[in-house]
């Protein structure tokens, strides 16, 4: 996947570049004028890595969103109080960030 972000990557560090093909170091960028940019493969690392842990971390939260929606019916004024599991279970999950960073390894609380 590291590999699909390198030419993010080279997007987000050059603007001027609209567009790129090849693979890994084979990577052309082009600008408007059709000229070569040349790009720094460390700093494209860096960048791509980062781009693939903020997407790992967008998915996490769009997982932990949609449990979140399942239970909140349970805070719905003609319902009885939520239990304090509940409450620890919704907190556990908005807390899921704070100790993964991605669908791969997180551990989910137990739903009561």
């Amino acid at each position: 996947m590291i590999l699909d972000m390198k030419h993010e990557a080279i997007y987000a560090l050059y603007p001027t570049v609209i567009r790129t093909a090849g693979n890994g170091a084979d990577i052309i960028a082009h600008d408007a004028k059709d000229k070569v940019v040349l790009w720094d493969a460390s700093a494209v690392e860096t960048k791509a890595t980062e781009l693939l842990n903020a997407a790992k971390l967008d998915e996490l939260r769009t997982e932990r969103n949609k449990l979140l929606s399942e239970t909140d019916w349970w805070d719905m004024s003609d319902t009885a109080a939520m239990t304090d599991a509940q409450k620890k279970y919704r907190q556990d999950l908005r807390d899921i960030t704070k100790t993964a960073t991605s669908l791969d390894d997180v551990t989910w609380p137990e739903k009561p």
